[in-house]
């Protein structure tokens, strides 16, 4: 490697010739010269590639004659280890030369006899280990250097220290100094090759088992704390200086692979010292380290258990990172030539505190086998096993549930969607798990209906979906899964019967033996029945699997019932949308088939409208029997009549006119809003509210609907109406009480002005949706755009959206087209300054402003068919009789389920969503129906960190503490 390599100090006379060498390439060894294309750091110079000088004098010429070293034996040890770059220098015999950067062949070359280098240099274990075949060969340098090309302590091979002798030349005392330091042989490094003979045969056998231990325990300390430093100072500190991951990046892809790596190596280096210092004090016979192991022990619990915990994904991080970024591949292959990595890979090191502690415990529990019973460490060594147990097992949930999530990452990264969904599962979200998954089969009957083929489906339990894929092979090895049918949130999962008799199917064997695919004659096997269905679609979407064995039925039984619950309770706690019940108890209508059973049945409720007055909350609900008024400050508010109209189908309140509109089979008609609160309390006559009537629709007009919304800078009123021929549709302003004036022709005065004529638009109309200048008006054949201001010539040359004109040659757009043919349009909701989103009964699809379908013409489909929607925020409201879905506006993702019956929405706007529903807790010849507001909820966290700022100004959260994951 192209690095500085410990050498032994050497003469070198002035002109000496340097020796001459092969190529630095041989043939067949060109491979290992990485190109500079695969070189993004830069660190493979060719200038690093040779020595700039060499020695001329043979290296075993300065060493005097009359002295020989015994040759190491290195067959039964492996190879010794380079020292530490954190060690001090020792004191240097001999003036040291400058650093050296040689090729292996010139290594080779100036490769001395073992004799010679077992006392002048000892080997790194990368110079025993890797051999290069002929002298000839090169590897290419892995050394990695800073910027100004010379070698720092941080980033350079260690180089060791001149005193690197066998122990015959030393004494006790610098014997173990130099073990310490890891400066002595290998072969060395043994209790009893640092005592002498005679104290040995002083000790029984059993004390010097356990020296040995003893020192074994040292010495294994020694290299763990060496291999931690060695991931800060060779990887850590690399990965930040030279980058072979985004700046953007680097900072938690470090956090994330190397997790708490800091306190861990505090913990041991630590520890190190006081075994050094008691091994420096007691040696040879040291009389116990238990107390110094149980205190660090007692602390480095909490550290270890999180590391390990955490070990599966950093793991899973690393691998994911080596497979799709070049530049870190070339990284890793030029830290592996250090010489403190010694070839060995990334995951070698960060699983190197996952098995310490089960080591460590091995060893002390061979300590304790050969300690005495009089001896201190005999009661506190099984303390220390206690405690290194009790981390041991305590780590293992959180290892399981780690190797669930990266077996989780694994299953999101090979899925395959069907073309044209969208698909926001949440799979990346930090709680998201995978609890269980397996091979289940399914039956599936031919055309003919005669015979059924049975194929294997993998299915897969999350946390908030079940997924049912087709594991499909590709040729490189790997597996990736289809998505059968649409993934199953578990708010609409059901359990069917899981005790079907078992049934058998043919399996078909593999002849052994044949690389290639041959069968022969097929056995059967027992299968076992289940069924799962979705809520929404139970007779479409019903699914019997069949599990290979009894077993295995039960589990997914209890992965399953356990799923759901803890989905259910989960999203009861974390409710986006609280629904609050406003009312219940007082609107009743008949079970049976006649409409009326006398007064006490109000019938349903229709429509809602709150509303304040005077300081006062009120809310006008509509029901068949008229309309009612409720003080919601009441401590139990009781619905009053108020209005004496039949079926009102929309109340709308006009908080800033005073005006109350109500359609009902009358017309469209408009009463004072202060009124109305004032009936409701008592403090004004029903006669009073009836004077304010203001009518909006003709006398003798039919109108089907209408809506009052914001557009642009105006209130308007939209309402259509439908005669013999021809359906037409009108635009009013509303006027505010202080711009009124009295026109001489008029008795009263009119709060709605006529907003041009009105205009003819398509029979089949059946809704109108208000957006910031523009209506949308809601066809069998999609949504017309039109100008409220401007109606006629708006309607006479109407934009239709979303507009399909390109659609030919463009498959994915036809297959949207196809999806929207048999939808019912119910809107479109604008999600950004660039997109709107289209809402049909079962699909939705995004636009951009030209109205041509956006995000490749994706569409994204409801569980459940929709007959309503509202729009509050960030998320969209999708009401059915028996769910309402709430989801995102910008991803379509289901963030939460509403169970009910019997449910409408009857109001939606800027401040409210309300919708009523059948109280299922009554039963009989009586249906009760209650009336249910969705109250936003607010985030905790977010709550409390924006209160905390307001108590302490000046002083702001970071904005840029997630900078680091902008992917």
């Amino acid at each position: 490697m192209h690095a500085t390599r410990p050498h032994p100090n050497i003469a070198i006379p002035p002109g000496a010739a340097p020796p001459t060498n092969p190529s630095p390439v041989a043939d067949g060894w060109d491979f290992l010269v990485t190109p500079p294309e695969r070189d993004p750091l830069g660190l493979w110079s060719e200038s690093h590639r040779h020595s700039s000088f060499t020695p001329a004098t043979p290296l075993s010429s300065s060493l005097p004659h009359d002295i020989t070293f015994p040759v190491p034996d290195h067959s039964s040890r492996p190879p010794s280890r380079a020292s530490s770059a954190y060690e001090s220098a020792a004191v240097h015999h001999a003036r040291q030369e400058p650093s050296l950067h040689r090729s292996t062949s010139q290594r080779a070359s100036l490769r001395p006899s073992p004799t010679v280098r077992s006392a002048y240099h000892r080997p790194t274990k990368s110079e025993v280990t890797l051999t290069t075949p002929t002298s000839s060969s090169s590897r290419p340098p892995s050394f990695i250097e800073g910027s100004s090309g010379e070698s720092t302590p941080e980033l350079a091979s260690t180089q060791l220290p001149d005193d690197v002798v066998s122990k015959n030349l030393l004494d006790d005392e610098s014997r173990l100094r130099h073990f310490q330091k890891g400066t002595l042989m290998d072969v060395d490094e043994e209790w009893y090759k640092l005592v002498p003979a005679e104290a040995q045969n002083v000790l029984g056998k059993e004390e010097v088992l356990r020296q040995s231990v003893l020192f074994e325990l040292i010495k294994s300390e020694r290299e763990y704390v060496r291999d931690l430093e060695a991931m800060k100072q060779v990887f850590i500190r690399n990965l930040r200086d030279y980058s072979p991951i985004p700046p953007k990046r680097v900072e938690a892809f470090i956090a994330e692979v190397f997790c708490n790596l800091d306190p861990l190596l505090r913990y041991h280096q630590e520890m190190l010292v006081r075994l050094f210092n008691r091994q420096m004090e007691q040696h040879p016979i040291i009389q116990g380290v238990a107390d110094i192991v149980l205190s660090t022990t007692v602390e480095f619990g909490p550290a270890y258990e999180e590391y390990i915990k955490h070990y599966p994904l950093a793991e899973a991080r690393h691998r994911a990172e080596l497979r799709r970024n070049p530049a870190y591949q070339s990284f890793l292959f030029q830290c592996s030539d250090h010489p403190r990595v010694r070839r060995r890979d990334l995951i070698t090191f960060l699983s190197r505190p996952v098995t310490r502690l089960p080591r460590l415990a091995l060893l002390l529990q061979t300590i304790d086998k050969h300690t005495a019973p009089e001896l201190d460490d005999k009661k506190d060594l099984p303390l220390i096993l206690e405690l290194l147990n009790k981390y041991i097992k305590s780590s293992q949930p959180g290892i399981e549930a780690a190797e669930s999530k990266v077996k989780f990452w694994a299953l999101c990264e090979s899925l395959i969607y069907q073309k044209g969904e969208i698909i926001d599962m949440d799979l990346y979200d930090q709680s998201r798990t995978l609890l269980h998954a397996g091979a289940l089969f399914r039956r599936y009957r031919s055309k003919a209906d005669v015979s059924h083929t049975w194929a294997e489906l993998h299915v897969a339990l999350l946390d908030n979906y079940l997924l049912i894929l087709r594991p499909e092979e590709r040729p490189n090895g790997a597996i990736r899964y289809g998505v059968v049918s649409r993934p199953i949130p578990l708010e609409y999962l059901r359990l069917g019967s899981f005790d079907g008799t078992p049934e058998l199917r043919k399996e078909k064997e593999k002849m052994a033996g044949y690389d290639i695919p041959m069968f022969r004659s097929s056995r059967t096997v027992k299968v076992y029945p289940f069924k799962v269905y979705h809520s929404s679609s139970p007779n479409t979407r019903a699914y019997t699997f069949f599990a290979p064995g009894e077993a295995e039925r039960d589990t997914w039984k209890a992965k399953l019932m356990d799923a759901l619950e803890v989905r259910k309770v989960g999203q009861d706690a974390n409710k986006l949308f609280a629904p609050l019940t406003v009312n219940e108890g007082f609107f009743k209508a008949s079970g049976l088939s006649v409409s009326n059973l006398g007064a006490r049945f109000t019938g349903k409720i229709t429509c809602a409208a709150p509303f304040s007055s005077n300081g006062r909350n009120f809310v006008a609900i509509g029901c068949p029997s008229g309309v009612y008024v409720m003080h919601r400050d009441e401590s139990r508010p009781k619905p009053k009549k108020v209005l004496q109209l039949s079926n009102p189908k929309s109340l709308y309140a006009l908080q800033d006119f005073n005006r109350f509109v109500i359609l009902f089979d009358g017309g469209l008609h408009a009463y004072s809003l202060d009124l109305l609160g004032r009936v409701a309390l008592q403090l004004s006559t029903p006669q009073s509210l009836d004077k304010s009537l203001e009518r909006i629709s003709g006398s003798d007009a039919v109108v089907l609907f209408a809506k009052v919304g914001k557009i642009g800078q105006r209130t308007m009123v939209l309402y259509t109406t439908k005669s013999f021929l021809q359906v037409s549709l009108h635009a009013l302003s509303v006027v505010h009480p202080s711009e009124i004036n009295l026109n001489p022709n008029q008795r009263t005065p009119s709060s709605f002005r006529v907003f041009g004529e009105p205009a003819s638009i398509s029979k089949d109309v059946h809704d109108i949706t208000a957006l910031h200048r523009h209506i949308g008006i809601c066809t069998e054949r999609g949504i017309q755009m039109a100008d409220p201001t401007n109606l006629n010539a708006s309607t006479q040359t109407p934009t239709v959206v979303p507009n399909f004109n390109s659609a030919d040659g463009n498959p994915p757009m036809q297959t949207l087209q196809r999806r929207c043919a048999g939808a019912k349009p119910l809107g479109l909701v604008r999600c950004d300054d660039s997109q709107l989103i289209v809402i049909y009964n079962n699909v939705g699809c995004y636009i951009n402003k030209d109205g041509t379908p956006a995000r490749s013409s994706g569409y994204l489909r409801w569980e459940t068919r929709a007959d309503s929607f509202a729009h509050r925020g960030a998320h969209l409201i999708l009401v059915s009789s028996s769910f309402i879905e709430i989801r995102s506006l910008n991803t379509g993702k289901l963030v939460q389920v509403i169970e009910g019956s019997d449910m409408r929405l009857v109001h939606s706007s800027e401040r409210s969503v309300m919708v009523t529903m059948k109280n299922d807790a009554k039963s009989g010849s009586e249906l009760e129906y209650k009336l249910v507001e969705l109250v936003e909820t607010a985030n905790l966290e977010e709550q409390q960190l924006q209160e905390a700022q307001m108590r302490t100004p000046g002083v702001r959260a970071s904005q840029k503490i997630w900078d680091e994951w902008d992917m």
